[in-house]
């Protein structure tokens, strides 16, 4: 299983065009370039079809968008956790608020995952469900209020939202990494954030989209070891 280093920057690339094939490899490129600079955690976790093309061209950890709770069989569409593991994935996001699953598949899913040493990040939409998630022992649960997911207001921005949800999780399950993400776009956005006690933090389009990637991505980075 991959070993992260704490604290983390997790780029979800979601169905951006801007990260599609060619301009995904670029990115993850940017993500190594940076994490290489700075000496910091950075995952990445493209889409689907594009894994195993990220896979050849960077070192850094890479991340399924999601992954279904299904064995092998007749399950069309669906994405298969040891095909993804084949691809070149070592993680996956699981629930992002726009792509929910029920509790009982959550569990479903980690339990097969730590079968396979393969890591696990659930997303959660607010502080109750983050205390349901940690309860199924993943290895990190992130904590978004979908009203703020590429909003460019940061979940910082609900200071004591964050701080009650990480204590919930650490309540819950001691060994659960807190994360948190939603509207996360700057490096004052990280840097309160890890202020907060999350121990990294989730971001897309403030990345993605940004005309200049690697200078915000640098400046994040150099956020999580300036805190």
């Amino acid at each position: 299983m991959v070993a992260l280093k704490y604290p983390v920057i997790i780029l979800n690339f979601k169905n951006y065009i801007q990260s599609v094939g060619d301009n995904g490899v670029k990115l993850a490129k940017i993500a190594e370039e940076v994490a290489k600079e700075v000496g910091v955690e950075i995952v990445v976790c493209p889409q689907t079809v594009d894994i195993r093309l990220i896979h050849q061209s960077v070192s850094i950890p890479i991340f399924a968008q999601h992954i279904d709770p299904n064995d092998s069989g007749s399950h069309t569409g669906n994405n298969l956790m040891e095909a993804i593991i084949q691809s070149g994935a070592s993680g996956t996001l699981i629930n992002h608020s726009e792509h929910q699953l029920r509790l009982s598949d959550i569990e479903k899913i980690i339990a097969k995952a730590k079968k396979s040493d393969f890591f696990t990040c659930i997303c959660a939409n607010n502080l109750q469900v983050s205390r349901a998630i940690s309860a199924l022992n993943p290895l990190a649960c992130a904590m978004e209020p979908p009203e703020l997911i590429g909003s460019g207001i940061s979940v910082t921005t609900k200071p004591d939202l964050v701080k009650q949800t990480i204590q919930a999780i650490k309540e819950t399950n001691v060994s659960v990494t807190p994360l948190v993400g939603a509207g996360v776009s700057t490096a004052k956005d990280v840097s309160e954030a890890l202020q907060l006690g999350a121990k990294g933090v989730l971001l897309a389009s403030g990345f993605v989209k940004a005309k200049e990637p690697k200078s915000v991505l640098l400046e994040m980075a150099n956020a999580m070891i300036e805190k």
